[in-house]
């Protein structure tokens, strides 16, 4: 398309810069959760084995 013809719509243009957003709105929640993720699986039980047992009564 060529920019006269791209600064005709204005909707368009709207609609891009929210999608703008949202992209990086998604980025920056995905890199969050990834740091979380690596300080989690740091803690915990150090590589016990979880069994289970019956209740008997």
């Amino acid at each position: 398309m060529s920019k006269e013809k791209k600064n005709e719509d204005p909707t368009r243009d709207k609609f891009r810069e929210a999608l703008e957003r949202k992209k990086s709105m998604s980025r920056a929640r995905q890199a969050h959760e990834e740091g979380r993720l690596k300080v989690k699986s740091m803690s915990g039980p150090a590589g016990k084995k979880r069994y289970f047992r019956r209740k008997t009564g």
